[in-house]
């Protein structure tokens, strides 16, 4: 009975003292973030540009986002404070603790969030008309007012996006 009392007591402290991992990954808008579990993240970006993140895959068009490991531990307010961003020789710039490899992930994220944002606005550009999916699932047409407004704000985002 003491052996059963003592390996339970010490398991107990292992888990008191457990750290857990921090893992990174990157939103539409090239925004990192942190969070301490291997939990799926999904994202997507509805038919007028606003994008939705979720732990269920609730639209069709949802995607898994990539969890990259960043850190052991649970300081998930330190990881974020590590993001200040820093100059670097060759008129590049990368995050505090960045290395080179995760510089050139970042940078892979952001050309492809560029190359989206662009797709989305082209396909705007062509569309014969703008809608809206009200939440019936019906389409609901922009006037001329608002679809001008939201392809302003879709170039806006992609000159946002591709450093134009």
């Amino acid at each position: 009975m003491k052996r059963l009392f003592a390996t339970a007591l010490l398991l107990f402290g292992f888990a008191m003292n457990a750290n857990a991992d921090i893992w990174r990954w990157t939103d539409v808008y090239g925004k990192i973030h942190f969070v301490d579990t291997l939990k799926p993240i999904y994202t997507w970006v509805d038919e007028s540009g606003k994008v939705f993140f979720s732990d269920k895959p609730d639209h069709e068009d949802a995607v898994s986002v990539e969890l990259v490991w960043h850190s052991t531990g649970n300081d998930i307010e330190s990881a974020e404070a590590s993001l200040t961003p820093e100059k670097k020789p060759h008129d590049t710039w990368a995050y505090v603790g960045e290395t080179p490899e995760d510089r050139l992930e970042r940078e892979k994220a952001e050309k492809y969030y560029c190359k989206r944002a662009q797709e989305v606005y082209d396909s705007y550009l062509k569309a014969p008309r703008l809608y809206r999916t009200n939440d019936s699932g019906v389409r609901e047409y922009l006037s001329d007012t608002d679809a001008e407004q939201t392809l302003a704000e879709t170039k806006a985002r992609v000159e946002e996006l591709c450093n134009i």
